[in-house]
């Protein structure tokens, strides 16, 4: 026989195994063969709504509005969703990703951006794949190792590392099609835990860093070859060198003094939006570097383009317009929370508009064709400005909180009025469905920076510019009584500015939002809960205790004439790592083991109930360190440690509580932090910015607190 006719045969003998294997995954039946797995172009997102069985991209379409046309769940029968089935990520750490949901597979990402092709039906995986970020690189991630997810195009799965590589994988089989390195410097601290976009052939990508003092930028790739198409800078560089593109010309007009020293910030890291209508990328700009502007950029200047809504072209790179949220920004108010685009009509007239809740509390409505705002409304109680003026699109500060003399509360503190987890958009209601906070911060200027006008940039450590929280609430007495940390969930009127409803919750830090046609809001929060809101009125319908905490957003998806929901369940991140031990906090009760869970009416899997953690404090090794000493490694662990494992070493739950270390590990902490003995398993050490001193003092500290916690506790018991 023919030997290209055997090989004819043998592949389609193959083929039809396959086909045979996959053609009941989806309710809509393939047309084509099995090697375009993950068909996905930028027709087939625009058109989304005709295949509302699927969720192909990263908020379902290019608009972003995370709203599902399905209806099989509904408020009438809500109340008999169960779970279909759940799969144990093998992870303790913050689970952030949107699924993707295309023709029967889904595809996802984990901590350490470790990514996952699943049976959409059954949860039963097809592929798995490693990058194998190296474990020193999480000391980078300044909110945890987290990842937001992965996008599908032309049988292809692109994902970003943490450790700044952009990755594009076969979607049938997870094999390596090809990998190239983002970054500008891999000794520098950047990181990616954004999830890319990709359209007309393009992926884009943003980075993360601000905290540590990068520089900067999005970069559009080849979807195919990994080529870089463009990138544009978020701030400019050296002014003596030549500027890489001419709107960082005028952007450095803006700046003051020598930011370019220490990078200046202005990240990429979340919000990236395509609009076909226009072949415009919108990204969301995020804080300077440090956050204090009077450091950053001494005698002031706007500093664009942080905290601003870029908008250029997709396939050029080359600026259409901006708006700045936070001019000069002092206060980490990013800008890189979620944006929605909408047709609506605003003051009689008909406009395409982009929609998006910062952290620095008000809510833009934004003509997307020219960058016009149209309207500009506090959705939390935001106290460091009064209100936007429209006439000129900028806040009025509010001079009672310049807190460069004294130590103020401000709110919103750094995590926002509204951070990174989505909100949705029902066009309908014309509603947006907001996990809001009001989480206050002490903000207070470096002391060093006080005595001498002088700031000292750290080399691999945070460049805030300000005091650490703790180090702050030392001067407490002066910045005035402390203010309440709240959560909610709020139904808020884009153009009116009022909200139809507001649901408070128990903890500030809590998962995005999904809203359905079948007049449903869907959310998972910090006690474990995944809840089901009547749309129109915020009652709770329907509740699901998952014993772990949730900051992912869910998606909705229809195999076989089922509507499904599924969310990623597991917490971290800045907001609930830095908390601590927070009464309520599902991860500071149970621990943090993530788990994906696929709800569907009529579900009927159980899930097993965990154990209640032991958080009984061992006696800790004797320490002869005076009290100076101790206050000295009060400082340090509040500037280097509690990032991670909490306010006061008091953990949530989710990385490591150090009152409860054993013998053992105490008798090598000085290993563990100076000589980072641990640091592939994501604990780096510190030997370039601590010395064994400082090291020591910060163990008398925590030797310190694990005593008062353990003496309180045995009192408590007697």
């Amino acid at each position: 026989m023919n030997k290209n006719l055997v090989g004819f045969i043998l592949i389609a003998l193959v083929a039809a195994i396959l086909w045979g294997a996959l053609k009941d995954r989806s309710s809509a039946p393939l047309a084509v063969s099995i090697s375009i797995i993950g068909d996905i172009d930028n027709e087939r997102i625009y058109n989304a709504d005709t295949e509302p069985s699927n969720w192909l991209a990263f908020g379902r379409t290019y608009e972003e509005q995370r709203f599902s046309p399905l209806s099989q769940i509904n408020r009438d029968n809500v109340s008999d969703l169960g779970l279909a089935w759940y799969k144990d990520m093998q992870s303790n750490r913050a689970l952030e990703a949107t699924p993707i949901v295309v023709d029967g597979m889904m595809f996802l990402s984990s901590e350490w951006s470790k990514v996952y092709a699943l049976d959409a039906k059954t949860g039963e995986e097809i592929w798995f794949y490693d990058p194998e970020v190296p474990g020193a690189w999480g000391r980078k991630a300044c909110c945890d190792v987290v990842n937001r997810g992965v996008a599908i195009y032309k049988g292809k799965v692109y994902f970003g590392s943490l450790d700044g590589r952009l990755i594009a994988l076969d979607a049938a089989t997870g094999e390596l099609i090809w990998e190239v390195d983002t970054l500008l410097d891999r000794n520098d601290e950047y990181t990616i835990t954004g999830a890319p976009r990709v359209a007309n052939d393009k992926v884009f990508i943003g980075n993360g860093g601000a905290e540590f003092g990068v520089r900067g930028y999005i970069t559009a790739y080849d979807v195919h070859t990994g080529e870089q198409v463009w990138r544009f800078y978020t701030v400019p560089g050296d002014p003596s060198l030549p500027f890489e593109h001419p709107e960082l010309e005028m952007a450095a007009k803006t700046w003051n003094g020598e930011w370019w020293e220490i990078g200046g910030g202005g990240t990429v890291w979340n919000s990236i939006v395509y609009d076909p209508d226009f072949n415009h990328l919108y990204f969301g700009v995020g804080n300077g570097s440090p956050w204090t502007r009077a450091i950053r950029s001494p005698g002031g200047g706007d500093n664009l383009f942080l905290s601003s809504i870029v908008a250029v072209d997709a396939d050029t790179g080359q600026m259409k317009w901006y708006y700045q949220t936070t001019p000069g920004d002092n206060w980490d108010y990013t800008a890189i929370a979620d944006m929605v685009l909408a047709d609506m009509e605003v003051d009689g007239k008909q406009h395409k508009v982009l929609m998006q809740a910062p952290k620095n509390g008000f809510f833009y409505v934004i003509d997307r064709s020219n960058g016009e705002l149209l309207r500009a409304n506090k959705f939390v109680t935001a106290t460091w400005a009064t209100h936007v003026d429209m006439e000129t699109g900028r806040p009025v500060e509010d001079p009672a909180f310049d807190y460069i003399e004294d130590p103020k509360w401000v709110l919103p503190g750094p995590d926002g009025a509204h951070s990174w987890q989505a909100m949705a958009f029902d066009a309908g209601r014309r509603l947006a469905y907001i996990p809001a906070v009001e989480s206050p911060f002490v903000f207070s200027m470096k002391e060093e920076w006080k005595k001498t006008g002088k700031y000292k940039h750290i080399v691999g450590g945070w460049n805030l510019g300000v005091e650490s929280l703790e180090s702050s609430l030392l001067n407490m007495s002066n910045a005035g009584e402390p203010l309440k940390a709240q959560g909610y969930l709020k139904a808020f009127d884009p153009l009116t500015g009022k909200s139809k409803w507001i649901v408070e919750l128990l903890h500030y830090w809590n998962g995005g939002t999904l809203a359905t046609a079948g007049d449903l809001v869907f959310q998972g929060n910090s006690v474990g809960d995944v809840n089901a809101f009547d749309a129109d009125t915020g009652e709770v319908l329907w509740t699901f205790n998952a014993f772990t905490a949730f900051l992912a957003p869910p998606v909705t998806y229809m195999i076989d004439g089922a509507q499904y929901i599924a969310i990623l369940a597991g917490t971290g991140g800045g907001g609930a790592l830095f908390a601590g031990e927070v009464p309520n906090l599902a991860s500071v009760t149970y621990g943090n083991f993530g788990k994906l869970l696929v709800f569907k009416l009529g579900g009927d899997v159980e899930l097993p109930p965990p154990t209640v953690l032991d958080r009984t404090i061992p006696e800790p090794p004797e320490s002869d360190a005076s009290e100076e000493e101790i206050q000295t490694g009060k400082v340090g662990y509040h500037s280097y440690c509690a990032g991670c494992h909490g306010s006061q070493v008091r953990s949530s739950g989710v990385i490591k509580d150090l009152r409860l270390m054993l013998p053992e590990i105490h008798s090598i902490f000085k290993e563990i932090v100076f000589d980072g003995v641990y640091a592939e398993k994501g604990m780096a050490g510190y030997a370039d910015l601590l010395n064994e001193t400082e090291i020591d003092q910060i163990h008398a500290y925590i030797i310190s607190r694990a005593n008062e916690d353990r003496e309180a506790a045995l009192a408590e018991g007697e």
